[in-house]
């Protein structure tokens, strides 16, 4: 080995080293409380500071400095976060979008308040804790590996933190202290957060913004190990800092010399893209949560004083003017992010690239610099370079399509990082560029009111996209993404829509800030400052266009004197917060007026005095039910629990697991099968009842032939042949794992078959997905409820109405009216409203798109017998005027009193099919009704 590649190779052992530290402390700390922790470049960053503090400044020894700073002060800082931040979120049952807001909640607080104790400028004084011999590092990296992998696998305390990532309530029911098992997670997590930031501080820029940024770039490695597996993240990281070492020696040359020398350097950030990008995503589950992104009630009298205030500078001069340009600019950048993340639910952590973007190519393309064009005015320069970004918004949005949760928050964090690296830091692309101000708006005061007139138009085009049909489809979208696309919302493309349109706004207001500031600082855009501003929306209110203003006054006047931070600071305690106060800090500051304005309490005496001087005003009629559209509802009812009554005298004693088994079936009369449906055409009768036999079978409507699916190589159905015919009502039945869930998927469009076709009529749809199965007439309901709470019950149904099968103006009014929802309850936000109430908004819904076929998923679950009775009639009525309905459902008294045909499941097979009164041949007064095996 020659002299050169070894040394190489000792260099980039260094480096990877201390990328191993980080990789092993992020995935410690992920499987021992499930939190992806953003802050750990943030805790680097702290106790490397801090270790400076005490021996340069302080002039400790080293060694005391050292014990100080790693054994008390980094795993201090852990298990304050865990019981302080983390723990409550867990105790709430917080999701984890949730945690990760409060994570970077964190990073920014660490961030903010390193330099506002520190300053913003580099240090390169930072004391050396090991030589700058690599092997001194190696060895670090590779005990510690190999000691936290001894004790997962080989010690109780392992057990225990295997079963807490696996269950942490079944974990807890088993006897375990999960918050144990945590705060020793975090503890150590930080402890190897503080080692790398020591380690790494002596070879590296330690300043607050550029050394949390670096040792987040590793994070590649981690995800890399699918945050699981300790030796894949150690080799990784090696292999990656070797690699990135040895690239050093190639010199290209040509026009594309620069930017592989910027991929040889930045060898970790392109692990990183690959990682986010390529790699399946850890953490898919979960959306950003509806209550960190719904819009919050906006203070009375805000918007005058807003106007008010951003009017207010005009008067000003000097400094204070020349700081107050960059309020509207950066207005308009986080007018972006109540698009993507406060109306679409999406997690965007790269908008800061974007908002760099629209000011680069304002700047190349005002100075003729930009490939292929000319010298343009400023403000074309800076219209076409909003053109330009906007297709960008790609880069971000595609990834978006099969991503949520932490996996979108990787992928957007890492195009941030790899345009911040690869475009920003490069001298190529920079070097002697500079940025004016249109003509005729040279002047701070002149160039300010172009910006409140730019601001203007991104409120009004926010505005539209927050407003009417696109709107609606958004809010769908972010509060249940499978429930819009089963409304018919094409989520794919509305999720692209969303991105496209946040990277325009994005460059909109850093083209501005670009022309406010007259030059392109790259500083300015960086990622730190993108999850800055992430948390500063999220915190303020993300569907609000009043917090975006506030938080972009709070950010530049807070961070306007010598020594920033502060802003930083105070948006980072708001977002650690944000999971007890999902509301923003006025939804929090109401709250908390509200229990401070509780009226005392009278006396007896004075009770008596009240109700005389002022009488009980009369009690409200009930809103309307599914019982008071039927004739016979009010009677059916109270026969429906007679009849359960009896039941459960004749019925034997049962444990408790026949109880159990037993409790969620309830009673039907025949009383529903007679009574008149006022909304419906007559029925055809059954073939029971009717005096001459059917002239023939009806049409199938939707037919399976031979489905199999699988999961993971467990096979869920095996050869599935049934017809849902028109004007009939066809149950699927059987005990729980007989795969009646993965049938209903596979007709719904959420789970594609292995083998096998589903026919809508003539037309095979087995590989549309979901929203395009409902634009063809296919709709359903869901056993969980899939409801919009931050839409009003009619918007909720209006959705359905406008991306559903058919476009009827009507729709909307006729399924309000049928289900009994045209009262003042269709005003009401869904949030909140009883079981019953929402069943009918998600029937309702489906129902407004005119569909052909209606797939019910068990639609009983949590309706009362009375409900459950007029749900039956509705449903009927919806038979006989022709629509085919399939119902999977575990209630047998329901499903015998209205099925046309019943098929059995059992094991992924079809056992047993016909009329209910043969395949459920079970007396009524039998007490139970099993379906047979």
């Amino acid at each position: 080995m020659s002299s050169l590649t070894y040394d190489l190779t000792l260099a980039g052992l260094s480096v990877g080293s201390a990328a191993a530290l980080t990789g092993i402390g992020l995935v410690v700390t992920y499987r021992s409380t499930g939190v992806l922790n953003f802050a750990h470049g943030a805790i680097a960053m702290v106790c490397a500071y801090v270790l400076r503090q005490c021996v340069v400044e302080w002039g400790w020894p080293l060694w005391a400095g050292a014990t100080v700073t790693l054994l008390v002060l980094a795993p201090g800082i852990g298990m304050l976060l865990e019981r302080f931040v983390f723990r409550p979120l867990s105790v709430l049952g917080s999701d984890p979008a949730q945690t990760l807001v409060a994570s970077i909640g964190v990073f920014v607080l660490l961030v903010g308040g390193a330099a506002l104790l520190w300053g913003q400028g580099a240090r390169a004084d930072a004391p050396e804790l090991v030589s700058a011999d690599p092997w001194g590092q190696l060895a670090v990296a590779l005990l510690l590996a190999a000691a936290v992998g001894a004790v997962i696998r080989w010690t109780r305390f392992g057990r225990e933190l295997r079963a807490v990532v696996d269950d942490r309530r079944l974990a807890v029911l088993g006897g375990i202290d999960a918050d144990r098992v945590a705060a020793a997670g975090w503890a150590f997590g930080s402890f190897t957060a503080g080692l790398t930031g020591v380690l790494l501080a002596p070879y590296v820029r330690l300043d607050p913004y550029g050394m949390p940024l670096l040792v987040m770039e590793v994070v590649a490695v981690a995800v890399a190990a699918r945050m699981r597996s300790l030796p894949v993240a150690v080799v990784t990281a090696l292999a990656i800092g070797v690699a990135q070492s040895q690239l050093t020696r190639l010199h290209p040359s040509g026009w594309g010399a620069p930017l592989l020398q910027a991929v040889g350097t930045n060898l970790f950030v392109v692990a990183l893209l690959i990682a986010a990008l390529v790699m399946p995503g850890v953490g898919t589950r979960d959306a950003l949560p509806r209550t960190a992104t719904a819009r919050v009630p906006t203070p009375p009298g805000a918007w005058i004083v807003a106007i008010v205030l951003f009017l207010l500078p005009l008067g000003f001069a000097g400094s204070d003017l020349h700081t107050s340009v960059q309020v509207p600019a950066l207005g308009v950048v986080l007018l972006s992010l109540v698009v993507v993340t406060g109306r679409g639910g999406q997690i965007s952590l790269g908008q800061a690239a974007y908002a760099g973007l629209g000011a680069l190519f304002t700047a190349l393309l005002a100075a003729g610099r930009f490939p292929g064009l000319p010298r343009l005015p400023e403000l074309a320069a800076l219209a076409l370079a909003v053109v330009l970004v906007a297709p960008l918004g790609l880069l971000t949005g595609w990834p978006a399509i099969s991503r949520r949760g932490l996996a979108l928050a990787l992928a957007t964090f890492a195009v941030g990082v790899g345009v911040s690296r690869f475009v920003f830091a490069q001298p190529y692309a920079i070097a002697g560029l500079s940025l004016g101000r249109p003509a005729g708006f040279e002047s701070d005061r002149a160039y300010y009111v172009l910006e409140l007139a730019l601001l203007a138009a991104a409120l009004l085009a926010t505005w539209l996209l927050r407003r009417g049909r696109t709107g609606r489809a958004l809010a769908a979208m972010r509060d249940h993404e499978s429930g819009a696309s089963a409304a018919g919302v094409q989520v794919p493309s509305l999720k692209l829509a969303a991105f496209v349109s946040g990277a325009a706004l994005a460059a909109l207001g850093g083209g501005m800030l670009g022309m406010g500031l007259r030059a392109f600082d790259p500083a300015a855009y960086d990622p730190v400052r993108g999850l800055l501003w992430f948390a500063a929306v999220v915190v303020l209110g993300a569907d609000s266009t009043l917090g975006a203003l506030a938080a972009a006054a709070l950010l530049v006047g807070l961070d306007a004197g010598a020594r920033g931070g502060v802003a930083a600071a105070l948006i980072g305690v708001l977002a650690v917060l944000v999971g007890r106060f999902p509301g923003g800090p006025y939804e929090a500051l109401r709250t908390a007026t509200a229990r401070l304005r509780r009226r005392p309490r009278l006396t007896a005496q004075g009770t008596r005095v009240r109700h005389l001087l002022r009488p009980r005003p009369p009690e409200p009629a009930p809103s309307p039910t599914l019982t008071g559209l039927t004739a016979s509802g009010a009677g059916a009812a109270p026969a429906r629990q007679e009849r359960a009554a009896a039941r459960e005298r004749q019925r034997p004693a049962t444990g408790p697991e026949e109880a159990a088994r037993e409790g969620r079936r309830t009673a039907t009369g025949p009383e529903a099968r007679t009574a008149a449906e006022p909304l419906r055409r007559p029925r055809a009768r059954r073939p029971a009842e009717a005096a001459q036999p059917p002239q023939g079978p009806p049409a199938p409507a939707l037919t399976i032939l031979s489905l199999q699916a699988r999961y993971d190589g467990f096979t869920a159905l095996q050869d599935i042949t049934l017809t849902v015919p028109a004007a009939h009502v066809t149950a699927v039945v059987g005990p729980n794992g007989a795969g009646k869930s993965t049938l209903f998927h596979c007709l719904a469009g959420t789970h594609r078959p292995a083998h096998g076709q589903v026919r809508l009529g003539t037309r095979d749809i087995t590989r549309l997905p979901a929203h395009a199965r409902t634009r063809l007439g296919v709709a359903r309901t869901f056993q969980q409820l899939a409801v919009f709470p931050s839409l009003t019950v009619a918007e909720n149904v209006r959705v359905g109405a406008e991306q559903g099968r058919l476009q009827d103006p009507s729709a909307v009014e006729r399924s309000l009216r049928l289900l009994g929802l045209d009262g003042p309850v269709r005003s009401l936000p869904a949030a909140g409203l009883p079981t019953g109430t929402l069943r009918r908004v998600e029937l309702a819904r489906a129902l407004a798109g005119a569909p052909r076929v209606l797939l019910l998923d068990e639609p009983a679950a949590g309706l009362d017998t009375a409900e459950v009775t007029a749900l039956a009639r509705v449903l009927k009525a919806l038979a006989a005027d022709g629509m085919a309905l399939l119902v999977v459902e575990h209630d047998l008294d329901l499903v015998a009193d209205l099925a046309d045909t019943v098929h059995v499941m059992t094991a992924g097979r079809i056992v047993a099919s016909g009329p209910p009164d043969r395949v459920l041949d079970v007396p009524d007064t039998a007490g139970t009704r099993e379906a047979p095996a």
